[in-house]
């Protein structure tokens, strides 16, 4: 597999791939829930109120790893109130590279060279805020940047959640799954539009190595291929395709993950042949 090849091509698309903030549309910035009271923290490293977040983000790009589920302090808890962090470690060879919640009361840190990154609860006026989780009914994105020779499909180690008091106590810890994603393949030939022969080749890129398999408009399978190191397949039909028009769309799958690339347009010269009505049954 050319390692060059995806430096160069995934390199490029980190810079097509900088993060929309139309991606935290799922953070919510509703009050926080549950009450809490004065009573001992709990034991250092417990767990079990579901602190959790799922990402998958392609080779050479950046995206988000919202982190969220966290249910609040039960009663048998000191309240998590001004000074309290949250701090998500990057998994194995990514970086954090932003923290863009911005809400009221919390700030965001990137630790230098982007090993975590961490939300802060610096507190508010309000003392009855004080008495309640202030972690809860949110999401908290961090922007993490996979490497562009990072493997698809793979499940990349060591990424983990910790909520500490202001004191430094771990109150709560999570995991988070990042998983490499597969960049989506292209279909360059046939042009839409342009009239083809009934065993047209289809010509595209995808990730070198992936498994690249065009269907039509039905899902039936046109033909396939294996994407060759320098990410080029192509392939024909073994079955000619009825005339009229169509539509062709290619999709790679490689380590259990799969993209497709954009749909196409395509007409066969030549008239379909019609359909038998009712009147046409014998």
């Amino acid at each position: 597999m050319s390692r060059s090849w995806k430096t160069t091509v995934l390199g490029s698309l980190a810079v097509a791939g900088a993060v929309s903030m139309s991606g935290l549309t799922g953070v919510t910035y509703g009050a926080e829930g549950g009450t809490g009271s004065t009573a001992a923290a709990a034991p250092v490293g417990s767990v079990g109120r579901d602190l959790w977040a799922a990402a998958t983000i392609e080779p050479g790009r950046e995206g988000l790893v919202e982190v969220g589920g966290f249910e609040g302090v039960p009663a048998t808890e000191a309240p998590l109130g001004a000074g309290s962090t949250l701090t998500l470690s990057a998994p194995a060879t990514t970086r954090v590279t932003g923290v863009p919640f911005a809400a009221l009361g919390y700030r965001g840190a990137v630790q230098q060279g982007g090993a975590s990154g961490t939300y802060t609860f610096g507190g508010v006026p309000d003392s009855a805020r004080e008495a309640v989780s202030v972690w809860t009914s949110r999401t908290f994105p961090f922007v993490l940047s996979v490497p562009s020779d990072a493997e698809p499909g793979t499940r990349l180690p060591d990424c983990t959640l910790v909520l500490r008091d202001a004191d430094g106590t771990v109150r709560e810890r999570g995991t988070c799954s990042v998983t490499v994603g597969l960049p989506a393949p292209t279909l360059t030939s046939p042009q839409p539009g342009v009239p083809v022969s009934t065993l047209p080749r289809a010509i595209g890129t995808a990730y070198p190595g992936a498994q690249v398999t065009v269907r039509d408009a039905a899902e039936n399978e046109v033909c396939a291929t294996t994407a060759a190191p320098n990410g080029i397949w192509h392939c024909k039909p073994a079955l000619a395709l009825p005339p009229g028009p169509g539509r062709l769309q290619a999709t790679a799958t490689m380590n259990g993950v799969s993209a497709t690339s954009e749909q196409i347009n395509i007409t066969v010269p030549g008239a379909p042949e019609p359909r038998r009505g009712a009147a046409g049954r014998q």
